[in-house]
């Protein structure tokens, strides 16, 4: 993974150091004006007729052009410390870029990168959570990515304190891979105390960042950390959250980005298990009792990496429930034609299909239809 050209790098950097633009506007320029080097080199009055620039947005254009040749003075030097730093500055049109990450609605346009992006890093689940985990939370968080890990898969997480940190240190006890986005420049190491598991993860999977060098942590930088989580990822795990937690923003930005949503209940009462609880309430997200949970409903998309079929869990039925599932038998029935099938009430049809769906082996449809899943 070579990393973007010296001249791609600073004229994206030189674009977005422009305020008020950012990744939509340049891809919008794009569509007009096909090339960076078109942009840059047209009347900055054809900017106005660009969607979302406007004649404001142009005039900030036109000033700063003027400032090019000091720009790239100050870029050049930004590049010659990433390569000193061995960090890579990867653009959103490198063959390098993340496929996964290239399919969400606001991709970062360059991302810096200290370890190597491979191949199996495509089949990547994310696990997050708070920063302030219970005993509960940590082994959860330990037992979900060691496993997932040991599996072939990628384990993405945010570095942060708690559940993060457990999930990164899991898959690398698991001697798996694991990627951490960074809130921050990918040069500074927040938390402190993460120093070691910071300078362990590129030999094991990756450090990632759309922060330039020596961007603080600040808050503001957390929600845009949290989309390209769940932007690498097929599927976010959310371990342990309270109602206002950055783990049930990952989970939302997950759900907008069209990738899954597991939930692992909490215990009733902890504050720490307010949100993931909601979650599932809500139907935000699967609620999962093991790994195996995972790859059972992402089996079709995490065979290349997994290479085998997932069987599913063995679980004991009472009589009534193994009828009803005979009668089914992947086909969609109505209550009364089941009930009339089974020779069962109505009311006790209800009551087992209840627990069949709470068991995962039948799903209820509208108008009181069902179907053996």
């Amino acid at each position: 993974m070579a990393g973007t050209s010296f001249k791609e790098f600073a004229q994206l950097r030189f674009l977005l150091s422009i305020e008020g633009i950012g990744p939509v506007k340049i891809r919008n320029l794009l569509s007009s004006f096909h090339s960076i080097d078109n942009i840059l080199e047209a009347d900055p009055t054809s900017f106005s007729d660009v969607e979302g620039i406007g004649i404001f947005l142009s005039k900030k254009l036109s000033e700063a052009k003027k400032n090019i040749p000091s720009s790239f003075s100050k870029f050049e030097k930004e590049f010659s410390i990433l390569t000193s730093q061995g960090i890579k500055a990867i653009s959103f049109f490198d063959e390098a870029y993340p496929n996964l990450l290239k399919k969400i609605y606001d991709p970062p346009m360059i991302i810096y990168v200290k370890g190597d992006f491979i191949e199996k890093d495509n089949y990547s689940i994310a696990i997050v959570g708070t920063r302030q985990p219970t005993i509960y939370g940590k082994i959860q968080a330990e037992k979900f990515s060691s496993e997932l890990a040991s599996q072939g898969i990628t384990i993405t997480s945010g570095l942060a304190r708690g559940i993060d940190s457990v999930a990164h240190q899991s898959a690398l006890k698991a001697n798996g891979r694991t990627i951490a986005v960074l809130g921050c420049g990918i040069n500074i190491i927040y938390p402190p105390e993460n120093k070691k598991l910071y300078e362990q993860i590129p030999e094991h999977g990756m450090l990632i960042s759309e922060f330039p060098l020596g961007t603080k942590p600040d808050a503001q930088n957390f929600p845009s950390r949290n989309r390209i989580i769940s932007g690498l990822s097929l599927g976010c795990v959310v371990v342990e959250s309270g109602i206002q937690g950055g783990a049930l923003q990952t989970a939302e930005f997950a759900l907008d980005q069209g990738r899954e949503v597991f939930v692992i209940p909490g215990n009733l009462g902890i504050k720490q298990s307010e949100g993931t609880n909601a979650l599932i309430q809500q139907s935000g997200g699967k609620l999962v009792r093991n790994p195996e949970d995972i790859l059972i409903e992402l089996e079709l998309k995490l065979k290349p990496v997994i290479g085998k079929t997932i069987p599913k869990p063995h679980v004991d039925l009472s009589l009534f429930e193994q009828k009803i599932l005979t009668v089914l038998d992947n086909k969609e029935l109505q209550i009364d034609n089941i009930a009339t099938q089974t020779g069962l009430s109505t009311s006790d049809c209800l009551v087992n299909l209840l627990t069949l769906e709470f068991k995962g082996l039948v799903k209820q449809l509208p108008g009181k239809v069902f179907i053996s899943t």
